[in-house]
């Protein structure tokens, strides 16, 4: 197939992490021997008029068989006016912004309409859309981004980090709850905190006793710091699915993961522990807990294996073959 991928999250030179799960499934289709041209941006700056420079990219793209865009807007929306059949995978934002932003429900029913098929990355978020835009019944399907256990077995740590050792990875936001965690790993007096991103709550956590702000790294350096954590922690808000958990896992790595979202779709049993996030006495429990468990996880990685990239990339494929499919019949 030619495949035409539109996405306004893809990494660039300047945010090598930016949008890496999009990168990694074009990757696993390409191996499966797909011609994919690209529409994307690669780059967090750049304010609004960034997205007519997408929408500039899809017009001027060849005519594919098919087109699948990442985010249900903007990026679905540029999709929607290619002529081609249309798959648009929802990620998490694009549903919130659905009733928060004004005109978005209208657009997000028009790219929803237009779809052959839409894609969610959770069983929580296909809820969350098929209850905020009812037109999505019927033609959502579960796929989530999947994670490549190759990048992540036997992977050499980057640095070493004082026992037990806690990891985040992700945005230093009020929603991915890292002051809680901040907080909650304070109580333990022992071990170390590193964060691995960036966000407006960095300065919230620098100058704490153990804590460490890395920054934002390339994804291809965050498997060393993975392998250098005894813990992964997400325990977010709201987590429409947790992709630096499932890596942790892929790791080998057990987990802290919020209840809230995806995660309780993909941490099992023995691979780690669900909180609520508002609890600061029970994540500090969890933390106790997890780091107790045994390491490498084999429970954890046994886990992340059921959501292989490349699996996820056999069943984006046909959800595409069937797109076009349809069109031609």
């Amino acid at each position: 197939m030619r495949i035409l991928l539109v996405s306004q999250m893809y990494p660039g030179p300047d945010d090598p992490d930016l949008g890496a799960f999009v990168a990694q499934g074009e990757r696993a289709l390409r191996e499966r021997g797909h011609e994919i041209e690209l529409a994307v941006l690669d780059r967090r700056t750049g304010g609004k008029a960034r997205f007519l420079e997408l929408r500039r990219r899809v017009q001027r793209a060849a005519r594919p068989d098919v087109v699948w865009a990442h985010f249900l807007v903007p990026a679905g929306l540029f999709a929607s006016e290619v002529d081609a059949p249309l798959v648009v995978t929802a990620h998490g934002r694009d549903v919130r912004n659905i009733g928060a932003l004004p005109g978005v429900a209208l657009l997000t029913r028009r790219v929803v309409q237009r779809a052959s098929t839409v894609v969610a990355v959770s069983e929580y978020l296909r809820h969350e859309l098929e209850e905020r835009v009812p037109e999505a019944r019927g033609k959502t399907e579960v796929v989530d981004s999947g994670v490549d256990l190759d990048l992540f077995q036997a992977v050499a740590a980057v640095t070493e980090l004082e026992s037990p050792a806690f990891l985040h990875v992700g945005s230093l936001t009020e929603r991915k709850n890292v002051v809680r965690l901040a907080d909650a790993f304070a109580t333990l007096g022992r071990g170390s905190l590193t964060f691995v991103g960036d966000g407006p709550l960095r300065a919230a956590l620098e100058g704490r006793t153990g804590v460490r702000v890395v920054g934002r790294v390339p994804h291809d350096d965050v498997p060393g710091w993975l392998a250098a954590a005894d813990v992964v922690c997400g325990p977010a808000l709201i987590e429409p699915f947790g992709q630096a958990l499932l890596e942790g896992m892929a790791c080998g790595k057990s987990v802290v993961a919020t209840r809230v979202g995806g995660p309780p779709e993909f941490v099992t049993g023995g691979a780690g522990v669900l909180v609520d996030p508002l609890d600061t006495a029970e994540l500090a429990r969890a933390l106790d807990t997890a780091a107790a468990l045994p390491s490498p996880n084999d429970a954890a990685r046994g886990a992340a294996a059921e959501h292989d990239v490349r699996r996820q990339a056999a069943r984006v494929e046909e959800i595409l073959l069937r797109a076009v499919r349809d069109r031609r019949a």
